[in-house]
């Protein structure tokens, strides 16, 4: 097999530098922000107790927005959402950093069904804990939308894709005129890097099992990492929901808090959330 061909079908065995074909946008936006990060908590290391609840405010509704929206209701069609809470959450979602639905949906459908093989976009197993945190997004070409996820080629959804560069410029530069240089980089970067890494996360840590046989599922439960995903407390049941997938409730004891779930309970009380398998 030539080398091009290769690293076509292993790409984490790419410098970890060099993005794919179509990607480089993505890796220029992961390295400013985390630039930027980094200048931030420098320059500002206490950002005061109003912004920072602010903050917490707007990575909460991002958690929303990917946890319930982008993974529930559109990815495993375990809810069926009010066409604007829908749009409201997937809003949620692009300006928290999380791609858009055209994006989203299939690389993680495709994910479900090659999990932990050379197939799956993000497997530890074969790229490293690198490779499935961080380097996947910009040097895995994207999973095809027409096979993956066709009900999700729809202008309704495919239209975000042409909004995504302009949310991602306001969600990074608006905090400055919420609250000066400190808004700048607590609103903007050092969020969405915090928000990067815990959805990570997810990819990375919750499938870092060792020691099993090929074929055998690495998804696993991480009771700690819940809090520090906001609103999106739930994902860290990951072994519960790679276990039944289709289902939208990820927690399966009294104990594990799913903030997600609850969410769709109220929701579909008050008739904005619908067709909830459990």
């Amino acid at each position: 097999m030539e080398s091009s061909q290769l690293a076509e079908k292993r790409p984490w065995e790419l410098p970890w530098w060099k993005p794919s074909d179509g990607n480089r946008k993505t890796f220029t936006y992961i390295v400013s922000i985390h630039v930027l990060a980094l200048v931030g908590i420098f320059l500002f290391p206490i950002p005061g107790w109003g912004l920072f609840l602010l903050v917490l405010a707007v990575i909460s509704c991002g958690g929303l927005g990917t946890s319930l929206c982008y993974h529930r209701a559109l990815a495993h069609r375990s809810v069926k959402l009010h066409p604007v809470v829908e749009q409201s959450l997937i809003f949620c979602a692009v300006i928290n950093g999380s791609g858009t639905p055209s994006t989203w949906v299939p690389n993680h459908r495709n994910h479900h069904a090659d999990s932990d093989t050379v197939d799956d976009v993000s497997s530890p197993r074969h790229g490293g804990f690198w490779w499935a945190h961080l380097r996947w997004v910009y040097q895995w070409s994207a999973s095809n939308l027409k096979k993956w996820a066709p009900d999700i080629n729809q202008p309704k959804y495919l239209i975000w894709a042409k909004l995504q560069p302009i949310l991602i410029l306001l969600s990074i530069f608006s905090g400055y005129f919420v609250a000066g240089w400190k808004g700048f980089f607590w609103l903007g970067a050092i969020r969405l890097v915090y928000i990067l890494h815990m959805q990570m996360f997810v990819n990375s840590l919750l499938h870092m099992t060792p020691g099993l046989p090929e074929g055998v599922d690495s998804s696993r439960n991480v009771w700690w990492l819940g809090p520090f995903q906001a609103t999106a407390w739930g994902e860290n049941w990951h072994r519960n929901h790679h276990s039944k997938s289709a289902s939208a409730c990820f927690s399966r004891e009294w104990w594990q808090v799913d903030v997600p779930w609850y969410v769709i309970k109220i929701l579909s009380f008050v008739g904005l959330a619908t067709n909830v398998r459990t």
